[in-house]
């Protein structure tokens, strides 16, 4: 059995059975060949019935994923509305980037650009966004033409399970998409079963890596990985101040910093920068931590549970002992519970800063000389997710693009919330080339090139003997 319970109060949420992977993956692969060869038509009203099941459930649904995550209702509530958005998203990007195409060949005859679904395709959901980001792969994957074996985060199958209820509501036949529950080892299983023909997964880096390593001998297998980041949020010059440490502060703490893009690091200019932390502490002071439905409601609510919330403060008392200056502290108010305060740390002196994704409320800074400094430090790191620059004129900030390692480079914008209509995806240990939102159905299907006349002619012009004299 697996049970999850709500971060915020402790309490038991939802409870199952394991799920058996060999059944899920079999009744996926009998399934999918059906789904396939009905027309493009049939598979896009179905993702728009599912968008409106979806927007009938919205309050439901929100309270369930505010439950289960901890997050505030009304950041779950911009969730399902993401969901809804991805449909009609999802269907502009397949008929953008996958439609089919008709060329001029040689000799008159046609070229014919289409594309093919892989067949089944396993999607490994994370627990930060367990409705939004799976949703981002299955939508996609379904419209191409596959069949998906789902497996959520063990830390909130019910969001995953409900979320399949709502396809399956929408006319998607059960066995076209699965839900496996499960946990690392039900995952382990999945990832790798030769019956499923590609796998597309986010969450950590440690996990995409294995996975990477795990599918070097099968080329003919899809893998879209998206695994995070160590972002950096450089600062320089900015003429107004609050504004640029509002924006630090939604960067840092949004989701109680459980974002991929979530910024780790805040670079500054070494002398000019008193101001701007001041500012920024004195937001984040004011931030409201609290369960999702309290009144008024919280900006931010716990981590996901108090594994996560005892690393987070293992590594910032880590970082006070390589010689971390805390400008904030890491505060944990109920000792039993995962809420834990925004915090600020100076990490200036600290010699060997570890190069890791802190996935919570904990905003690095570091001062620097001068702005290719800034640069420099900003791209000291094996990630490369998401980078923004507030402050600067055009050509400072045309200098960052142009310098910046990261798959989303933002400018007087958090470097969280990247648009839905634009590919998502970064460089590095943030992912391996296959970036999803927009650009999510480059990996659903494969493209098939066929040159094609009506009739067959042919000649052969050169590189023959003369034939045979008759007798």
């Amino acid at each position: 059995m697996l049970s999850s319970s709500e971060p915020a109060t402790g309490v038991t949420l939802w409870s199952g059975p394991i799920g058996d992977t060999d059944a899920e993956v079999a009744r996926a692969r009998a399934g999918w060949a059906g789904w396939a060869s009905r027309p493009l038509t049939v598979r896009i009203e179905t993702m728009r019935r599912f968008a409106n099941v979806v927007r009938q459930q919205t309050d439901k649904f929100a309270d369930l994923i505010a439950r289960e995550t901890g997050k505030p209702y009304w950041e779950a509530v911009t969730e399902v509305e993401a969901v809804i958005g991805k449909v009609e998203i999802s269907i502009a990007a397949y008929s953008e980037r996958t439609s089919q195409r008709r060329l001029e060949g040689a000799l008159g005859a046609r070229v014919a650009v289409r594309h093919k679904p892989h067949g089944v395709l396993a999607v490994l959901g994370p627990y930060n966004f367990p409705a939004h980001l799976p949703n981002g792969h299955i939508v996609p994957a379904l419209l191409a033409g596959n069949a998906v074996v789902f497996k959520p985060s063990e830390k909130t199958p019910a969001t995953g399970e409900f979320l399949v209820g709502l396809f399956h509501s929408a006319g998607v036949p059960e066995e076209v998409l699965r839900c496996l529950i499960g946990g690392v080892e039900t995952g382990k299983a999945l990832s790798s079963h030769p019956g499923i023909d590609g796998l597309l997964f986010t969450g950590s880096a440690a996990v995409g890596l294995a996975l990477h390593k795990q599918y070097a001998e099968t080329p003919q297998k899809i893998l879209a990985l998206e695994m995070g980041g160590n972002n950096p949020l450089v600062v320089w010059d900015a003429p107004d101040v609050y504004a640029a440490a509002i924006i630090a502060v939604q960067s840092a703490f949004l989701s109680a910093g459980q974002r991929c893009t979530a910024a780790r690091r805040l670079i500054v200019q070494d002398g000019a920068h008193e101001e701007l932390i001041a500012n920024v502490c004195k937001i984040a002071e004011r931030l409201i931590v609290a369960e999702p439905h309290a009144s008024p409601a919280p900006f931010m609510g716990p981590v996901i549970d108090n594994d996560a919330a005892d690393h987070l403060q293992e590594s910032f008392l880590a970082l006070m002992m390589k010689g971390g200056r805390p400008i904030k502290h890491l505060d944990r108010p109920v000792d039993t519970r995962p809420f834990l305060s925004p915090a600020v740390i100076d990490v200036t002196a600290v010699e060997t800063r570890p190069d890791a994704e802190l996935f919570g409320p904990i905003l690095q800074v570091i001062r620097v000389p001068d702005f290719d400094a800034a640069i420099a430090e900003a791209n000291a790191t094996r990630y490369g997710l998401s980078a923004s620059l507030i402050g600067g004129s055009p050509q400072l900030y045309d200098q960052f693009w142009a310098n910046i390692r990261a798959g989303v480079v933002n400018w007087n914008k958090p470097t969280n919330g990247a648009p839905s209509n634009a590919p998502f995806g970064g460089v590095g240990l943030s992912g391996n080339h296959r970036p999803s939102a927009y650009y999510a159905a480059d990996y659903c299907a494969y493209p098939v090139v066929s040159s094609e006349a009506e009739q067959a002619r042919a000649s052969i012009g050169v590189g023959l003997s003369d034939p045979p004299s008759s007798l």
